[in-house]
């Protein structure tokens, strides 16, 4: 039952986070921003991740689990009411602020829900039960860009002469129906978020503090945690993992809508990043099955390997073969996050929040990523640019085959 009301959590964070895919173009087009200025969006909203995980890791510590995750649906709720006078004012900055918060509480939801779902059982199976939340993660990120593309992407942006050729009364009319596009779908979200809240708080949830900073008396420090190399090397591996992900997330939009490619309007391109999003929640249906038989490292690597090929075929390829294997990236994708997750944390006791809280910032990658990717995509293309997740992927099987693996004895053998 616990499971239950969390995965309603990831859910929701995984619909906020996918609807940034829909709003980078429209905000690309609203503000007239190039690639790499238009990631900002991505690298406010993961910046969030690396600045924020670590005082979220201290909540948790102080607040445990349940509160922890109650006061991260609060703090999101109140980004998203931010975003009514941001599309009022029609700041940018202001965009990027509300983001900033409403990506603040969905760290703290990270710091505390991943762990805790992967402790809510025997530790064998807790990649097969994280990636089953993530499942449903990955439901949200599914129908935001669905969602979005019918009410953010519903206005066809103007540009700023045709904006110039209204009249007075035209150009304030324009302008709000723009502001509502954003206003709306923000505000309802606003409001689901803080009934969630009420609904987690309400219920009576497993404590786990065994788990928590309470339980460690000798009082770790991050290093103490870094020096256990799957740790280490698991960090890095949600830094290109996400990174990956949310650079290709982002371009999919301006990359199918170019004419060699899809040849279609960004609306239509939206429904794609759809199917992006959702072939990871039935792959992680799948993989829920497939990780409580087979071995979750071995898994990871054949999925990271199978990516690296699409890449291969999106970049050398054009028209349906480059669209259809850029989709089929999210399909892969799938398992990545949770394992990696799962075995970053194995085997860590009373450091397991240490370990959560680094592997949560290293969602960072999700910031620099994209942003790299917008200056290579000014430079040298969008679809040449597709070779920065080669290489992140290239990581993920080193880390599936050798990374992962645990070197050290466990903390409890050594106290």
């Amino acid at each position: 039952m616990a499971l239950t009301v969390i995965t309603a959590v990831f859910f929701m964070w995984g619909f906020l986070t996918a609807l940034n895919d829909i709003l980078i173009p429209h905000l690309k087009a609203v503000f007239e921003l190039n690639y790499a200025q238009a990631m900002l969006v991505q690298f406010t909203f993961f910046g969030a991740y690396f600045l924020m995980s670590l005082p979220a890791g201290r909540v948790v510590a102080h607040l445990g689990y349940k509160k922890s995750i109650v006061a991260g649906l609060i703090i999101a709720g109140v980004g998203a009411v931010g975003f009514w006078p941001a599309a009022g004012l029609r700041l940018y900055p202001a965009f990027l602020g509300a983001l900033f918060v409403l990506a603040t509480g969905i760290t703290l939801l990270q710091v505390a829900a991943n762990p805790y779902v992967a402790l809510l059982g025997p530790e064998k199976t807790s990649s097969s039960r994280l990636t089953l939340a993530q499942a449903l993660n990955s439901f949200g990120t599914f129908l935001a860009p669905w969602f979005g593309s019918l009410l953010i992407l519903s206005t066809k942006v103007k540009s700023a002469a045709d904006i110039a050729d209204l009249s007075a009364s035209g150009q304030l009319l324009y302008r709000t129906q723009e502001a509502q596009a954003v206003q709306t779908p923000y505000i309802g979200l606003a409001v689901v978020l803080v009934l969630l809240a009420v609904f987690v708080w309400i219920f009576r949830l497993p404590s786990l503090e065994e788990s928590t900073e309470k339980a460690d008396t000798s009082h770790h420090t991050l290093l103490d945690a870094l020096r256990y190399p799957h740790v280490l090397f698991g960090v890095l591996g949600i830094f290109f993992y996400v990174g990956a992900e949310v650079s290709i997330g982002s371009f999919m939009v301006n990359y199918l809508s170019q004419p060699d490619i899809g040849h279609m309007s960004e609306q239509q391109a939206a429904h794609y990043v759809s199917l992006y999003w959702g072939g990871a929640m039935v792959g992680r249906f799948l993989g829920s099955a497939l990780l409580a038989k087979m071995s979750p490292r071995k898994l990871l690597a054949v999925f990271a390997a199978v990516n690296m090929l699409l890449l291969l075929a999106t970049m050398s390829t054009s028209g349906m073969t480059a669209m259809y294997s850029i989709v089929a990236i999210g399909l892969f994708n799938s398992i990545m996050f949770p394992t990696i997750f799962s075995l970053g944390i194995e085997r860590m006791g009373p450091l397991t929040g240490k370990a959560s809280s680094l592997l949560i910032m290293a969602i960072v990658g999700g910031a620099l990523m994209p942003y790299v990717q917008g200056f290579l995509a000014d430079n040298i293309g969008v679809q040449h640019a597709f070779f920065l997740p080669l290489l992140c992927y290239a990581y993920i099987v080193f880390y599936g085959l050798s990374g992962s693996r645990i070197r050290t004895a466990p903390v409890d053998a050594q106290h």
